[in-house]
């Protein structure tokens, strides 16, 4: 599991990128989305990730 915080502003940033953070279910700095370790989301975050805080989480979300 993945916990990815958003920690820059999207202001000056192209479309695919506040595409990229929307489809990552983030709308605010300092917000936060768990999510599973899939080579999907791995990509995603890859593309956007000088914008982003990635951190491994142990357990399963309730």
């Amino acid at each position: 599991m993945l916990k990815i915080t958003l920690v820059k502003s999207l202001i000056k940033g192209k479309d695919f990128q506040k595409g990229t953070v929307k489809a990552l279910g983030l709308h605010k700095i300092g917000s936060s989305v768990i999510k599973e370790d899939t080579p999907l989301v791995k990509g995603m975050i890859n593309r956007v990730s000088h914008l982003l805080k990635v951190e491994e989480v142990d357990g399963e979300v309730k």
